[in-house]
């Protein structure tokens, strides 16, 4: 619980986590109004008609978010995760048609009712499990049409869901099969046809770019998300996830508000990062599904950086949202600590999405957005009793769902 609420927290400071043992919190509409001991409780606001929900040995949390996902997507790709098992590398899935290859295949047959079905379902099972915010990416069509189409989709998740979400543009996710012996042009056609486009609908806030090798270079990434500027569209980046290809200071140079996955980040790296006001982000549940190498999380906070996590929740890489269990992941493999893996997942993540003035914390007139647990006996009990949902009550913009 913050007095004054932080826009992130970073290094060593990610290690606090502000707590009020026997407390009252005040919700009033959509928003929080008050909180504070129970001792100073009598005397405050003559408030009438309280609807009060006693949390006696339970947790009242902020609701976490989720700063990256793809979860408006058409079919399973398990068959890939059996793949992997037998030892197929994510590259040689890809080049086999597999990958996001296979996720646009199926995506560009799907109707716009189908995907915002199936996506719904994913938004209410992330909301009981704690998620108050989510960031949705295209990147599935990789074709005009199919990216708008999914673009409306999550627009119009944002009038069905009461969860706040935000929109991001990745055109830019790999090369289409009809594009292959012709990148350079299906990189004018992201800026020169679809770019417009999405602007005039307004159906973006983002524009994202996956910077690695056999996807597009460090030069592709600022060209297309300089473009994507001129269009209203803050960049973010998929970076460093398979090798170090660039992304990062690629990310930093446009001004990006996160670069996202750093399997692969180096000391220049993280140098430019503590020098810059982007938000580092790991994808733990990516890197395990994968069996990728942890990005260097400890080496990162200890080096004065904000670190923010999500869960890439997708079909093919990390086919989870569940954001309690990333808990778990940061605490055992990135040796995290639960107060840094909880900042990491809430006021970091708002930041990361642009709403740390309005979300991730609990303080007066932000969102009231929080979840309660049941009765157990600290924070810490979360990402140590992994696989369990201790998650009781959920309530979003003021309301118990």
């Amino acid at each position: 619980m913050e007095e004054i609420p932080q826009l992130k927290v970073s290094g060593k400071d990610m290690k606090h986590l502000p707590c009020i043992n026997d407390a009252w919190l005040a919700i009033e509409h959509d928003k929080i109004v008050g909180f504070g001991k129970m001792q100073d409780w009598e005397g405050i606001a003559d408030w009438t008609n309280l609807t009060v929900i006693d949390a006696t040995d339970k947790l009242v949390m902020p609701s976490y978010c989720d700063s990256h996902t793809h979860i408006v997507y058409a079919g399973s790709r398990e068959g890939e995760f059996v793949d992997r098992i037998n030892g197929l590398t994510y590259e040689e899935i890809f080049e086999r048609g597999g990958g996001i290859l296979n996720s646009a295949k199926k995506l560009r047959v799907a109707s716009e009712e189908e995907l915002i079905e199936s996506a719904l379902e994913r938004l209410n099972e992330v909301m009981m499990q704690g998620a108050g915010a989510i960031e949705i990416k295209s990147g599935y069509g990789l074709s005009t049409e199919s990216e708008l189409k999914m673009l409306r989709v999550i627009k119009k998740l944002k009038t069905l869901s009461p969860l706040t979400i935000k929109a991001t543009f990745l055109g830019a996710h790999a090369v289409p099969t009809e594009y292959k012996n012709n990148k350079r042009a299906y990189i004018d056609l992201l800026i020169t046809e679809m770019m417009p486009a999405i602007a005039e609908e307004r159906l973006a806030d983002y524009c994202d770019v996956f910077c690695e090798q056999n996807y597009f270079t460090k030069e592709e990434t600022i060209e297309i998300l300089t473009a994507g500027k001129k269009y209203g569209m803050t960049p973010k980046v998929h970076a460093e996830q398979l090798s170090n290809s660039g992304g990062t200071l690629a990310g930093i140079e446009v001004g990006a508000i996160s670069v996202d996955h750093l399997e692969f980040v180096g000391n220049e790296e993280i140098k430019a990062l503590k020098d810059s006001e982007t938000m580092a982000t790991i994808l733990p549940g990516a890197a395990f599904f994968l069996g990728l190498p942890f990005p260097p999380a400890r080496k990162m906070i200890d080096a004065g950086l904000a670190i923010a996590a999500a869960s890439d929740y997708n079909p093919g890489s990390s086919p989870s949202g569940n954001i309690n269990f990333l808990l778990s992941l940061c605490c055992i493999q990135y040796k995290m600590t639960p107060e840094e893996a909880i900042n990491a997942t809430t006021i970091n993540s708002a930041y990361a999405m642009d709403l740390s003035k309005t979300h991730g914390s609990i303080a007066v007139g932000k969102q009231a957005n929080v979840f309660i647990t049941k009765e157990i006996p600290g924070y810490s009990f979360i990402p140590y009793s992994f696989g369990s949902n201790l998650i009781e009550t959920v309530i979003i913009n003021g309301k118990v769902i």
